[in-house]
């Protein structure tokens, strides 16, 4: 033991007579094992965000959504009809008893008007189980109930109270919304926006939503919206009576099970495949390949910074051994053994690349603070500078990943060493002797 620290210590004092020879060669290793942690604790953290959002599905939930068909766009219909409809409904809740609650909804964007200011938002037409499902939290007011049905009553989220009415209470004032009248009865908190998640689930921003009562819907706005199209009265249109049907079953094991069967009752019923039926226990499982490939990725390319690392080392090393010849020659003439020269040369290997590693793992640590302060100094110079995604995006640093890159480091180290090392110990001691 007492040899080897010698041996050490002797290769940290040859390494300071180079120092910023020394210093840049271990820079490489630093960058790569920072690079490892650093990409890992990003890609932790964006599955994480992804997992979240899948997770507050619900793992007992089944999700049906109406999406528009290709072969409609073919046809050039003017009115398509097309995605869910209340007969679905109605069949799914009588011929699957494992459904103990189905939420359906209606959405469409509408211009919303208060006195001089507009705002185009997304009404909602839901049942009084929309706000547990989706796990809205009441500001001001009340939720909907059953006995609002047809009655011109309406719940604002939290951005879109405040862009009509600033900072004033909304409770008992009135909302334009196209030609129809609205009487406010409640207002939502905040409510983080939820990130995509596959299928047909696209991203959902609650900030700027309007909830009144599918019945209310059906009779105030119908089914049929048409739009104009180019110049004159030319209008083409879309028939659909429900955007979604969030199903939930009793348990875990029967979702599968219960999917299946809303599938198969949707085929027969619809000639053209204008829904999507998505699992969140399957997404999950999906989420979790993926993560699993995106870390395999990260780690390559990470390891391939290491490995330029390792070989500038190697480089270094090389010419370490062309200017210590002289060194070498007058060891081996006292005594020193070949054992010894390779011992002396990859000593001084993994000295580079140790601290260069430990250095890059402690500097790796502070992803989470260095990833706020950059995320704050860019805010500040513009909101929009950074996408979406950075806003909310928390790095997560994986312990794994961290003992992985420390131990890639050593290991170019020791394989990028030997070479060098061997190449030393190999001198004839009189031909090294005579080197100038």
């Amino acid at each position: 033991m007492m040899r080897f620290w010698q041996t050490l210590l002797l290769g940290v004092k040859s390494l300071l007579l180079q120092k910023l020879r020394s210093a840049l060669a271990a820079l490489g290793i630093f960058i790569g094992t920072t690079t490892v942690i650093w990409l890992v604790a990003m890609g932790e953290g964006v599955s994480h965000d992804a997992q979240q959002q899948i997770l507050e599905l619900g793992a007992t939930n089944i999700i049906v959504r109406s999406i528009e068909p290709h072969s409609s766009e073919a046809a050039g219909e003017r009115v398509k009809t097309y995605g869910l409809t209340r007969a679905d409904y109605r069949r799914m809740m009588s011929n699957i008893p494992t459904i103990v609650r189905a939420v359906p909804i209606r959405e469409l964007r509408r211009e919303f008007m208060v006195g001089g200011r507009r705002l185009d938002a997304k009404l909602i037409g839901c049942t009084s189980d929309h706000l547990a499902l989706n796990r809205l939290q009441i500001a001001r007011g009340r939720w909907l109930r059953r006995d609002d049905d047809r009655q011109n009553v309406i719940v604002l989220a939290d951005g879109t109270a405040k862009r009509l009415f600033g900072y004033e209470d909304p409770i008992g004032q009135k909302v334009r919304v196209e030609s129809d009248v609205y009487t406010v009865i409640g207002q939502t908190k905040p409510r983080e926006a939820s990130a995509a998640v596959g299928g047909s689930l696209e991203a959902r921003d609650y900030r700027f939503d309007a909830y009144i009562p599918l019945e209310t819907f059906r009779h105030r706005v119908g089914d049929q919206i048409m739009t104009r199209t180019g110049e004159g009265f030319n209008f083409k249109g879309e028939v659909v009576e429900l955007t979604q049907i969030t199903l939930t079953v009793g348990s875990v094991d029967e979702v599968d099970e219960t999917a299946s069967i809303v599938s198969f009752l949707l085929q027969k019923y619809h000639d053209q495949e204008d829904y999507a039926v998505v699992v969140p226990k399957e997404l999950l499982r999906q989420a979790e390949r993926t993560r699993t490939m995106f870390n395999v990725l990260l780690v390559v390319i990470a390891g391939i910074s290491l490995l330029v690392g390792g070989i500038g080392i190697m480089n270094i090393m090389l010419a370490t051994v062309t200017e210590r010849t002289r060194e070498i020659g007058v060891r081996r003439a006292i005594g020193a053994k070949r054992s010894d020269i390779v011992q002396q040369f990859l000593a001084e290997t993994l000295v580079l690349t140790g601290g260069g590693g430990l250095l890059g793992v402690l500097f790796g640590l502070m992803c989470g603070p260095i990833f706020d302060f950059v995320r704050n100094t860019a805010e500040m110079v513009s909101p929009d500078l950074l996408p979406p995604i950075v806003h909310t995006l928390e790095p997560r640093i994986a312990l794994w990943s961290v003992f992985l890159s420390l131990f890639i480091s050593l290991g170019v180290g020791l394989i990028f060493g030997v070479y060098p090392a061997r190449r030393a110990a190999m001198m004839n001691p009189i031909d090294a002797l005579r080197h100038e």
